[in-house]
């Protein structure tokens, strides 16, 4: 059993940075991967960025890469994902996912993943 937290959300403006936490409890926090979804109004939940266990293996959307970093701190059970050059189609809820004993192939189709946390609204004005 993982419970995901996530934090960080805001209004910011086009060009800005911005960075989320996702805060987690369970025993299995270790063992799981954990992934960065957005979903914006009328669109399906979309993969962000994910971090295997260890923190030394990241994969990202192409839509994200080199603007987004994704990093884990498994002594705080805490997920980050650093936003940076933010972009009004950036703007979504932002959901942390974990798949304990999964993969990170897996992490990345929303329908594989076994826990999400409630979100966190992010949003970019031009």
């Amino acid at each position: 059993q993982v419970q995901l937290v996530e934090s960080g959300g805001g209004l910011v403006q086009a060009g800005d940075s911005l960075r989320l936490s996702c805060a987690a409890s369970g025993r299995t926090f270790s063992s799981s991967p954990v992934g960065w979804f957005r979903q914006a109004p009328g669109k399906e939940r979309e993969f962000v960025a994910v971090i295997g266990r260890s923190g030394t293996s990241t994969f990202y959307a192409d839509s994200v890469k080199d603007r987004f970093t994704i990093s884990r701190d498994n002594d705080k059970s805490t997920v980050y994902l650093q936003m940076s050059s933010l972009k009004p189609e950036d703007t979504a809820i932002y959901y942390c996912a974990a798949k304990p004993f999964g993969t990170t192939q897996a992490m990345r189709v929303a329908s594989r993943i076994d826990y999400w946390g409630q979100g966190t609204q992010v949003t970019v004005s031009s």
